[in-house]
């Protein structure tokens, strides 16, 4: 029943997006070259599908952000719960990490660039950057609101700190975490098309540069809606892998 009127809503707005769409190109009067019509952007979507274009820069784009996001969440986890433990040491790391992460990660381009030369590595790298500041953050702070209790009555059954981490710590904190990681995902997103607009020869970013280049608007929203739902279902998928292990934990709130 849920799943039946999410996807009513999913539907609705759509239908309502598609039809504000062709309104604006009828009473705007935009020539085809400023604004296509929802009709010449479907029709450049079946062609990027029949002729396999679409497909390739998808698997391209894919392998970098799950290779740069995964990587980034990880290490951000593990040094988030070391300094979270450490709070003496989070004092001297806090002051770079407030430093270094308002920095967009497209201002270090030219560097990745120079430092990672041109393909994969320079997008992966920015991805990086884009996911790991979100998690880290949430995790160090997640670290402090733990319980006092929890950590008292450990102490007294003498559990051992690997067991500390993994059995109280990590449970306790994980939905915390799971706030960082969504917010990873739209960020780690975004700076990935971002990054392959300016230092690779394929993906999804690149596709739209390619396309702009040709004047070929359609093709150019056709690749920006391919980017929207694949960012959701990324999402989507970050939210069922939340449920997965809260699961796993015997929590039961939905997410």
């Amino acid at each position: 029943m849920k799943a039946a009127r999410t996807f009513i809503h999913v539907l609705v707005a759509i239908v309502v997006l598609v039809a504000a769409w062709q309104s604006v190109v009828v009473f705007g009067g935009y020539e085809p070259s400023l604004l296509p019509s929802p009709r010449s952007v479907g029709k450049a979507i079946m062609k990027l599908l029949a002729d396999g274009t679409l497909l390739v820069h998808l698997k391209v784009s894919l392998f970098r952000f799950v290779t740069g996001y995964v990587s980034a969440s990880i290490s951000a986890i593990v040094i988030g719960l070391i300094l979270g433990r450490l709070l003496w040491l989070w004092g001297f790391v806090d002051p770079v990490v407030q430093l270094i992460r308002p920095v967009s990660p497209i201002a270090w381009s030219p560097f990745i660039v120079l430092w990672f030369g041109i393909g994969d590595a320079p997008a992966i790298v920015i991805i990086f950057l884009a996911a790991f500041f979100p998690v880290l953050l949430s995790t160090v702070s997640a670290l402090r609101k733990v319980d006092p209790i929890y950590l008292k009555v450990a102490q007294n059954f003498e559990i051992s700190r690997y067991h500390l981490l993994t059995k109280i710590i990590f449970p306790a904190v994980f939905p915390f975490i799971a706030n960082g990681l969504h917010i990873a995902v739209g960020t780690s997103w975004i700076f990935l098309v971002s990054g392959e607009m300016v230092g690779t020869q394929s993906g999804l970013g690149y596709m739209i540069v390619d396309a702009r280049n040709q004047l070929r608007l359609d093709l150019v929203l056709a690749g920006i809606i391919f980017i929207g739902l694949c960012g959701l279902l990324l999402d989507r998928s970050i939210r069922l892998l939340e449920r997965w292990i809260n699961r796993q934990w015997g929590i039961t709130r939905d997410v």
